[in-house]
């Protein structure tokens, strides 16, 4: 797959990540989290904040392969 397929795809799907990430985040936030000691909700906050970005580190690598090259015998 050409490389810049792979950033259009990549763009479309970080940006459906962060959309859905952000939306799940708040759900969730606004439900159990505050309830619990302020301790806890700092912790939750950090790791809902910032745990979406294993998956867009993930996916930005796959975006920035190179393209393969083609082989010799292919061409010939």
């Amino acid at each position: 797959m050409p490389q810049r397929l792979r950033k259009l795809i990549g763009t479309v799907l970080l940006l459906t990540l962060m959309s859905v990430w952000a939306l799940g985040a708040m759900v969730i936030a606004q439900g159990r989290v505050t309830e619990l000691h302020w301790a806890l909700q700092t912790v939750s906050y950090i790791f809902l904040g910032m745990f979406w970005v294993v998956p867009a580190a993930l996916l930005i690598r796959w975006m920035e392969r190179p393209d393969r090259k083609p082989s010799v015998e292919k061409m010939n």
